[in-house]
């Protein structure tokens, strides 16, 4: 059995944001919480992602916490092993190892009406807990597309997340199939060592020059030395990427700029103008993820690459076929197409008032208000829920605005005696009409593009359409008047109005 068996909060996830989570926690003296991770270490994203090349897109300084600065990044975008260490001493050192459970998945998570509790299932027995924290983390749930035929495969098939390093992929014929930001980064690093690599491509990404660089030891030195300089550094990247906003939400035409950029370099890059016409998006950047490559498009141009303009439409047991019937025979499947997002697989297993599930409750649209509380479901809190994505910047930053949230709810609850919470179900509502009014302009939404960001209904229920500033402001403070909830003393709801 665990060593907790009743507990205060219960996070689910020990990536980003459930060490987060629990690292302020721990600031604030609560100590009665537990750490529920499936896996055998910290990390979440970047402990499951160690494909050839992985890579943060967002620069080093903006991505990680604001209370624990890194002076020792080696390079301006830090590398897979980099933040995964990284994310390990943070929760060695503060504290927060003793409280993760290991090996600890969970199948369901229920909230006790009678008790005002959450029952959480593990394989060491039934956690309760006053607070649950779902931090499972958006990228965490590989999705292979549904293709004919896909289970006769006689060769290896792997997703990039799930990346299988016993496999010798030198002298092989590989079929890779996507072409988004894990692709990029993997395609390059397995070229030179193939036989053969045949590009499935549904949708060209745009992508702009890297600008990646080693940092220097003198740097090093000086961030360590002088942490202010370190900060006015990361307080320009913050504000730099906040002015991407502009033209993705206010005004589209500013992103002319950049797509000039994104051609050049295609033109730089590609001097085959067969090539080049596979390879030019016919969407609005930004609409898609916008990528960071200097290497993608040379390794396209060596002659063991092929560029195939489609999806795979069936996989036969040795070949694959593509859309136009062309058959290809293959050793190998690599899948870089993405995640369960906004049909995240946590939804089918916590439970709300009635037995409610998640997945029951959103029908295929998630909707929460400011991405964290959902009216049906008392006392969860859920970090990188829906609309809390970003397209410009680094995610860590709305992880730390929804803790603060957070925080401020513990807080207001134990300040007025309070045992649940539950966003009401009109303020939900007319906070995610007003995020869905806002973004129907963005480039996200008229923008030309299929894209993860919308949902089974067409919605974009994943991206946050401003500033991230804005969020934070919205998201420090906790108002009881937006919330029913329940005392010690009181047998029912009690619904505060403003």
């Amino acid at each position: 059995m665990l060593e907790v068996l009743n507990v205060r909060v219960a996070i689910v996830g020990a990536g980003f944001a459930g060490l987060g989570m629990a690292i302020r926690l721990k600031q604030a003296g609560i100590d009665d919480f537990v750490i529920l991770e499936r896996r055998d270490d910290v990390g979440g994203t970047w402990r499951d992602n160690v494909y050839p090349g992985c890579q943060c897109d967002v620069p080093s300084h903006l991505y990680s916490f604001s209370f624990a600065p890194n002076p020792a990044w080696s390079r301006t975008y830090s590398c897979q092993p980099e933040i995964q260490a990284y994310l390990q001493r943070c929760a060695r050192e503060f504290g927060v190892l003793p409280h993760v459970r290991f090996g600890s998945d969970v199948p369901s998570a229920a909230w006790d009406e009678g008790k005002r509790r959450w029952r959480v299932e593990t394989p060491a027995g039934q956690l309760c807990a006053q607070v649950l924290v779902a931090a499972p983390g958006a990228l965490s749930e590989p999705r292979i597309p549904e293709v004919p035929g896909l289970d006769s495969f006689e060769g290896r098939m792997f997703h990039s997340a799930q990346w299988d390093h016993d496999y010798e992929l030198t002298g092989k014929r590989v079929a890779a199939v996507g072409t988004g930001a894990s692709a990029i980064q993997f395609v390059p690093r397995i070229q030179p060592e193939v036989e053969r690599l045949h590009l499935f491509q549904r949708t060209p990404p745009w992508i702009l020059p890297h600008t990646d660089r080693p940092v220097s030891r003198l740097e090093r030195r000086l961030y360590a030395r002088f942490p202010r300089l370190q900060w006015l550094v990361r307080s320009g990247v913050y504000w730099a990427r906040e002015g991407n906003v502009l033209g993705f939400v206010y005004d589209q035409r500013l992103m002319r700029m950049a797509e000039r950029l994104a051609r050049w370099h295609l033109r730089r890059q590609l001097p085959d103008r067969a090539l080049r016409r596979k390879l030019r998006p016919s969407y609005r950047l930004g609409c898609k993820r916008v990528l960071l490559s200097n290497d993608y498009y040379p390794a396209l141009v060596q002659p063991n690459v092929e560029v195939v303009p489609s999806a795979i439409a069936e996989v036969r047991p040795r070949s694959v076929v593509a859309a136009d019937g062309t058959e290809r025979e293959i050793d190998a499947i690599i899948f870089g197409t993405g995640f369960f997002v906004t049909d995240m697989p946590s939804a089918a297993y916590i439970r709300g008032r009635g037995g409610q599930t998640l997945a029951d409750k959103w029908r295929g649209s998630p909707q929460a208000y400011m991405g964290t509380s959902i009216a049906g479901f008392p006392n969860l809190f859920m970090l990188l829920g829906p609309n809390t994505g970003l397209g410009h910047t680094s995610v860590v930053f709305m992880i730390e605005a929804q803790i603060a949230h957070v925080m401020e709810g513990l807080r207001t609850m134990q300040a007025q005696g309070l045992e649940s919470v539950e966003v009401r179900a009109d303020v939900q509502e007319t906070f995610n009409a007003e995020v869905q009014q806002r973004l129907a302009g963005t480039v996200w939404n008229t923008g030309g593009c299929p894209s993860w960001y919308t949902d089974a209904t067409g919605r974009n229920t994943t991206l946050w359409p401003d500033f991230t500033w804005r969020f934070w402001q919205r998201a420090r403070g906790f108002d009881l008047a937006d919330y029913v909830f329940e005392t010690a003393r009181e047998p029912g709801p009690v619904e505060v109005t403003a």
